[in-house]
């Protein structure tokens, strides 16, 4: 990884390279991605919403996130014409209302307000709306040009001290929309969860043809523009808007708040830091980045604080859910050493375990250990993106494990376990993604001796749609499962994770589709677990 100097000067070459490159190939649009302040009223005139909104603007639905005590995020996205650069708007700015109340009537409105939807921001909006009481549930929607969106329910984060005896979660992961149909979100808006932590690739760069990948479209087709990958901030932003014009998307999001963070497709597929996937010039990828991270923090409902500077976003952040629950959201891409050995499987060797490798970056590693320090909670949840256990092809000596996943950078998932140690972490659960499968494991304290302390649990939720339909027992599981004696399920379906935390035990459910290729697939329990306080390790449900 280059040092802080060698970082500055490549940001610098970025921005350098965006005004005198991309003004050119990409249009003026992608100079935006560089800039940090919310624009001003000399950017861009307002215009009349009633004039400029003539259909419906609402077509990406309504999302919340990042609760605390008395504040959420409210988003939405104007776009009359989805499909279309610029979604069919001026280059204007736009009023928006908003309100919120107890009642899915809205008859109790306790809040309301006005905001602007600029278009350098793609007439997106992102409302933290204060002012509310912690720990209950409220209904949102907003209004435009005579227009009113669906509405959303979500709630606030209970009060720091708070006694909290049940908390449901859900987790999900890899939704590439070419790989089939969102059945799973469907399913996830009617179950009965307080948060969903959504753990990367909620987009994919693929190109997507016009009958929509394995969907396999016959009443629609697909505008062109959406068969090639992403590389610029209009590629980025009009993937976003095929995406959530989705419905059962829109549905998922409109039922629960999302905690979001990313891994590599959001941007390019296993990119490390400044490192795209084939190589490359740093200054030209980081260009790349800027317009991934740009796309994301507009399409997400996530708080000012993580709106991005150029190429650089910090995600990584934390919220506690009284003394229950204290989540730790990880950002395993934009900081690590690039992999080791390649993207791919490979066996650990000199260059995988040289212990100045990272995962998260020097900054990211300390702030998790000082939080687990500080913590006062009695679960630790570490949302993230990559398997963090030991995962060993088979049991030969020649085993190989996957370069990209914490496997790869063990030097630096030591740390965390022995700062976890240190801390005093009793209660640890990491929700991981990436890898399109169901898998349940105990973090061992060292996976060469399986007699060693076991740390807490991993839960891996499969991906939504990203590997098509999938099967219950895959063609590698026999191995898997025999190398792995820490690894205690395994399952190929697509799906989620919900978990119900309380002040005994863990909860965990994998729920699994048994198929996303063709809709309306029914959604059933592959398999449950329990893993008790102060008692960690996985046990059948």
């Amino acid at each position: 990884m280059p040092h802080q100097e060698s970082q500055q000067e490549i940001r610098r070459a970025a921005a350098a390279l965006d005004r005198r490159r991309f003004l050119t190939t990409t249009g003026a649009a992608l100079a935006l991605a560089f800039t940090t302040d919310l624009p001003g009223s000399a950017h861009a005139a307002e215009a009349d919403a009633r004039t400029v909104l003539k259909a419906d603007p609402f077509t990406l639905g309504v999302a919340s996130g990042d609760p605390l005590p008395g504040s959420v995020v409210l988003w939405t996205r104007l776009a009359p014409k989805p499909y279309e650069s610029g979604s069919g708007l001026p280059n204007a700015r736009i009023a928006v209302e908003w309100e919120i109340a107890r009642d899915a009537r809205f008859r109790r409105v306790v809040r309301r307000g006005r905001t602007t939807a600029h278009p350098e921001f793609d007439h997106s909006v992102h409302v933290e709306a204060g002012g509310l009481a912690p720990g209950s549930v409220y209904h949102y929607r907003f209004r435009a040009g005579g227009h009113t969106s669906p509405a959303g329910r979500t709630r606030t984060a209970p009060e720091a001290g708070a006694r909290l005896d049940l908390l449901r979660l859900a987790a999900v992961s890899c939704q590439a929309y070419h790989d089939g149909y969102y059945t799973a979100h469907r399913h996830l808006a009617e179950e009965d969860v307080d948060l969903v932590f959504h753990l990367g690739d909620y987009l994919y760069e693929y190109a997507v043809d016009a009958h929509g990948g394995a969907r396999k479209y016959t009443d629609r087709t697909l505008p062109e523009i959406f068969n090639r990958e992403t590389t610029t901030l209009e590629d980025y932003r009009l993937r976003y808007a095929l995406y959530k014009s989705d419905p059962d998307l829109r549905a998922a999001h409109a039922a629960h708040p999302f905690l979001v963070t990313w891994d590599d497709h959001e941007t390019e597929n296993n990119y490390a830091d400044d490192t795209p996937e084939d190589g490359g010039p740093a200054e030209e990828f980081l260009v790349r980045r800027a317009a991934a991270y740009r796309a994301y923090w507009e399409n997400q409902p996530l708080r000012r604080p993580q709106r991005p500077r150029g190429p650089d976003m910090q995600l990584y952040r934390r919220l506690r859910f009284g003394t229950l629950a204290q989540f730790d959201i990880l950002d395993t891409r934009q900081y690590r050493s690039d992999q080791a050995y390649g993207d791919g499987a490979h066996h650990p060797g000199p260059e995988s375990e040289d212990p100045k490798r990272t995962m998260t970056g020097a900054a990211q590693e300390r702030w998790l250990i000082d939080g687990w320090r500080t913590s006062r909670t009695l679960w630790n949840v570490v949302p993230q993106q990559v398997t963090f256990s030991e995962r060993r092809t088979d049991s030969t000596p020649a085993y190989k494990v996957s370069m990209d996943a914490w496997d790869g950078y063990p030097a630096s998932r030591e740390r965390l376990l022995a700062g976890a140690e240190s801390a005093g972490v009793r209660n640890l659960m990491v929700l991981t993604g990436d890898v399109h499968k169901h898998y349940a494991y105990d973090i061992k304290r060292d996976f060469g001796d399986q007699k060693s302390r076991t740390m807490g649990t991993e839960i891996v939720a499969t991906s939504i749609t990203s590997g098509k339909d999938g099967q219950d027992k895959p063609a590698d599981w026999d191995s898997y499962m025999g190398a792995n004696p820490h690894m205690k399920f395994y399952n190929g379906r697509r799906g989620y994770v919900t978990v119900r935390l309380t002040r005994q035990r863990a909860h965990i459910d994998f729920r699994a589709v048994s198929a996303v290729t063709t809709p309306g697939a029914p959604v059933h329990t592959a398999a449950s677990f329990v893993t008790e306080v102060g008692d960690q390790g996985l046990k059948k449900g």
